[in-house]
This record gives structure tokens, C-alpha cells and sequence, in this order.
């Protein structure tokens, strides 16, 4: 039996979010993450923005590697780094995964939980994937 879970992104930590939400589809469940630009990256704004720079002027604009710039795209390559999307059940994992910046109109009625142990509690500096995704 397929599980939908519907998450909401906002103010929860990329890094951790992105693990929980991987483990969610390589058991199988059907996830949708809603609020992507709102997650959060900690650490220093300005060392973050150089290392996501560096990511998209690595390669050849022809042949890749491409790094994404929107957040829904930043935050669905992320969960990819987490998953074995080479192989058959990584790959069919991550057609389960489905990443929104905003609340489509099909979903505004749908509960959505924020994942336990993810919040970001504002004690270290952070900057959101929307203003991330401005800067570079």
C-alpha cells in the first residue's frame, strides 16, 4: 500500500528534511513537499552562496553537470544526492517525489505535516532556498 505524505517545507532545515524525506521514498510512499523556497540552508549566507556559485560554473554548459537555480529544483537534486538514482529502485524512488515552491490550487485542502526534527530553531545564521536561488 502507497502512502502519500504531504510536507510542508517551510522553515525546516534542507539538509535534514531531504535525508527523512529520502528514506520516505525508497520505502515506497508517494511524497509531496510544498513550500520548497521557504526551507532553510544553515551556516554562513555568504560561504553558502560561493559553494552553490561554484556548483553551477562547475562543468561545461553544454555537457554538464547542471545545477539547478530554483528552489524546487535545488531541493529535488538535493534528495537525489541522497538516493541511489543510478539504479532501478532509486530511480522509481525518485518518480515518487514530487516538489512544489508554493500550494497548488488541486492540494489547498490536504493536512500537511512538517517533519519532526528538521525545524530550523534560529540559533545559527541561515538563508532561505527563494533568496538563495535569487543570488545565484
Amino acid at each position: 500500500m502507497i502512502l502519500m505524505k504531504y510536507i510542508n517545507a517551510e522553515n525546516q532545515i534542507l539538509g535534514r528534511l531531504s535525508s527523512i524525506v529520502a528514506k520516505m521514498i525508497l520505502q515506497g510512499d508517494q511524497v509531496y513537499v510544498f513550500n520548497a523556497g521557504k526551507a532553510v540552508i544553515v551556516g554562513n549566507p555568504k560561504a553558502v552562496i560561493e559553494e552553490y556559485k561554484a556548483k553551477r560554473a562547475r562543468g561545461d554548459p553544454y555537457h554538464g553537470p547542471f545545477f539547478p537555480r530554483e528552489p524546487d529544483r535545488i531541493f529535488k537534486r538535493t534528495v537525489r544526492g541522497m538516493i541511489p538514482h543510478r539504479t532501478p529502485k532509486g530511480s522509481e524512488a525518485f518518480k515518487r517525489l514530487k516538489v512544489f515552491n508554493t500550494i497548488p490550487s488541486e492540494f489547498s485542502g490536504q493536512e500537511m505535516t512538517a517533519v519532526k526534527g528538521s525545524e530550523n530553531k534560529g540559533e545559527v545564521k541561515s538563508m532561505t532556498l527563494e533568496k538563495l536561488s535569487e543570488l545565484i
